[in-house]
């Protein structure tokens, strides 16, 4: 099969890959659809550590194939994901809490096992967690990431109907921050980046306000027209966008941390103590999040904007991320 492999020079080659036999538990899954994110880029440039030779992908869509023995919770033609929170140890303080995602014995899909880009990959069954009848399975993609993550965000930042949210980076993960934001919490958002080609994307999503920090000191506008936002929920890669939040939220208010740049973010402690500010970080979604986050998009309410790509334009999709060239999220597609 094919499959989108790391490679020791920190890019992807695209090669046939033999699939092993699965094992008690397991099922096979041929993939449809697998979106490409920011941490597939991580892990190709051995961010988080050299993984050469794993298949990328944890945004993936397919329909189970075959079952091995063991399997109840999955059946032949069930269409189901590949998700970064491949499997926990299910028997952990956090497995049975309902932090599973934060399992010190975690697996990750395209990272430490085989990801989704690939036509086909196997999953632990009570892990893939199902796509509902009337998702795209397209859409569903950008979901098994993308949407989980941001809504859990939005869900952590305890952000109340009416209350004003700020989104920094409206990239794949932001424009979708906005919309569960605006059409799940009832909250007002405020969209911020550095591309106009991003607000006026966040407006037509609804956006209350947007502002780009290269033209307006966003953290004073924020705080002068309401009194600084209740909760930020920040997917932007760059250590600026981190610092701006914590001065933008209002005196009580919650900075939920999902973008992972590189540098150390700076506080001020008196402001943290002083103003009561939490500043939380947000991991994924748990199974159970994820199948909200997809009752959520069947409904409409949150609509990923995907681009279909060939499995061979890999590389050229990571050197786009990189140059800030996409709006929206793009898709492999592994019938093309």
């Amino acid at each position: 099969m094919k499959a989108a492999v790391v490679t020791k020079d920190h890019s992807v080659e695209i090669i046939d890959k033999e699939m092993r036999a699965l094992k008690h538990g397991e099922a096979l899954v041929d993939m449809e659809f697998c979106g490409v994110c920011h941490t597939d880029l991580h892990v190709k440039n051995a961010d988080f550590g050299d993984v050469t030779g794993v298949t990328l992908g944890h945004e993936g869509i397919g329909v189970v194939k075959e079952i091995a023995p063991g399997v109840t919770s999955l059946k032949v033609g069930d269409r189901v994901s590949v998700a970064w929170f491949f499997e926990g140890c299910g028997h952990c303080e956090y497995c049975v809490n309902g932090n599973e995602t934060l399992c010190r014995e975690v697996k990750n899909a395209g990272y430490t096992v085989d990801g989704g880009m690939a036509e086909q990959c196997i999953v632990t069954a009570d892990y893939a967690v199902k796509v509902p009848d009337g998702l795209d399975p397209a859409a569903a993609s950008s979901v098994t990431c993308a949407g989980v993550t941001t809504y859990k965000a939005v869900k952590v930042s305890t952000i109340k109907p009416g209350q004003w949210l700020v989104v920094f980076g409206l990239g794949g993960l932001g424009n979708l921050a906005l919309q569960y934001a605006k059409n799940v919490f009832n909250a007002k958002v405020i969209a911020v980046d550095v591309n106009e080609a991003q607000l006026e994307f966040a407006k037509e999503l609804g956006a209350d306000m947007v502002l780009n920090p290269m033209t307006t000191n966003v953290e004073e506008e924020i705080q002068n027209t309401v009194g600084g936002a209740h909760a930020a929920v920040v997917t932007a890669v760059a250590k600026s966008a981190f610092n701006s939040a914590v001065n933008a939220v209002r005196a009580g208010g919650t900075v939920v941390a999902v973008g992972l740049p590189p540098e150390s973010m700076d506080l001020s402690i008196p402001r943290l103590v002083l103003d009561g500010i939490h500043v939380v970080g947000s991991l994924v979604g748990t199974r159970e999040d994820l199948k909200e986050a997809f009752e959520f998009a069947k409904e409409g309410k949150v609509v990923p904007k995907v681009h279909m790509r060939p499995l061979e334009d890999v590389n050229d999709i990571f050197d786009e991320m990189v140059s800030g060239k996409i709006k929206g999220r793009m898709v492999i597609d592994l019938s093309l």
